[in-house]
């Protein structure tokens, strides 16, 4: 059950989320586990999909978007909708005095993002963009491990997302599958991990891409592939499909000349170091197969990123990822894309 919005809650962050969808639901569930956040209400268009996620949860069902921000207990609104109403959803919320954490993709295009950054800074309040893979343990310590040249002299990398979603999974939505609404395999299924080769590979300086729909029928790719050069003068290569059955978890590798690392989702699965084997094998409690179920997914890694949010509310944290960061990986999507 959430807790109530009572004088003794002064000091904590009160939450709505609006969309009651698969994504809401790591997002109450994480906001359920952090002290100092309070988790009020929630409004979805849908008044019966709203109603059993307000009942599942104990929490207020808001009649209207505006009813929500309009309430003044209400701190900031997790953005829980389909990808083509972040932009709007999340300029509401800052017009309305509230921060905002916006479900990835934070906006279908890089001109969408800059009209959330315009709205941000005249606001002057917190904007998080859902990138949870950044607060991995395994993904700071192969940052780290980067700095520390542990792998020699680094000279290539590649990201595997080969994925699986059915038709249905398209031609049950009105929006999956649209170019301007969903934006395609990348956008939607494999920005996370664009997200995460930039931020552990640094930026990068040129990019040479190919998209095709090639298995589904829709407007947006289902198929992407693209050659990187990072600014270090690493190359990179990236895939990602949604047609390749039964759904492979993600795979970022990186090779050197005196070792590797292979992370798994957001685990390492492999590391070598000075030629030597330190790890070989999954780390199957922090392993969790959303190839072909984005539904499996867990909260952890949001609860972690909502805490750092709550954080930043409070002036105690630095955002790591505000909307300037959730820009990039939009904009990386957009040169593959061509």
């Amino acid at each position: 059950m959430a807790q109530k919005v009572t004088e003794n809650n002064s000091q904590k962050t009160v939450f709505g989320i609006l969309g009651c969808g698969v994504s809401a639901n790591f997002h109450a569930s994480a906001l359920l586990k952090i002290d100092n956040a309070v988790l009020k209400g929630a409004f979805d268009p849908n008044q019966n999909l709203c109603q059993e996620f307000t009942n599942k949860y104990g929490i207020t069902a808001y009649n209207s978007y505006e009813e929500m921000l309009e309430d003044g207990e209400i701190d900031a609104v997790c953005i829980c909708t389909p990808s083509f109403l972040h932009t709007k959803n999340a300029i509401d919320a800052l017009n309305a005095d509230k921060h905002a954490v916006i479900e990835k993709p934070m906006a279908v295009s890089t001109a969408d993002a800059d009209k959330i950054i315009d709205a941000c800074e005249k606001s002057g309040k917190q904007v998080a963009a859902i990138c949870q893979l950044r607060f991995s343990e395994d993904v700071k310590k192969i940052k780290q491990l980067l700095k520390e040249n542990a792998f020699g002299k680094v000279s290539i990398c590649s990201l595997s997302m080969n994925y699986y979603r059915t038709r249905e999974y398209y031609s049950e939505s009105g929006w999956r599958g649209s170019l301007s609404l969903d934006g395609g395999v990348l956008f939607n299924q494999g920005v996370h991990g664009i997200d995460i080769i930039e931020y552990i590979m640094g930026p990068i300086k040129k990019v040479c891409g190919k998209t095709a729909t090639l298995s589904h029928n829709i407007e947006a790719p289902d198929t992407a592939v693209a050659i990187v050069e990072f600014e270090s003068g690493i190359l990179g290569v990236i895939e990602a499909s949604t047609c390749a059955y039964p759904g492979f978890d993600r795979r970022l590798k990186i090779q050197g000349d005196t070792g590797y690392v292979v992370l798994k989702e957001s685990s390492i699965e492999k590391l070598m170091l000075d030629g030597k084997m330190i790890i070989d094998g999954d780390n199957s409690e922090a392993i969790v197969d959303t190839a072909n179920d984005p539904t499996k997914l867990r909260c952890g890694l949001h609860k972690l990123q909502l805490k750092n949010f709550i954080g930043a509310i409070n002036g105690t944290e630095t955002l790591i990822s505000d909307c300037y960061e959730g820009k990039k990986a939009l904009k990386i999507i957009e040169e593959i894309y061509g």
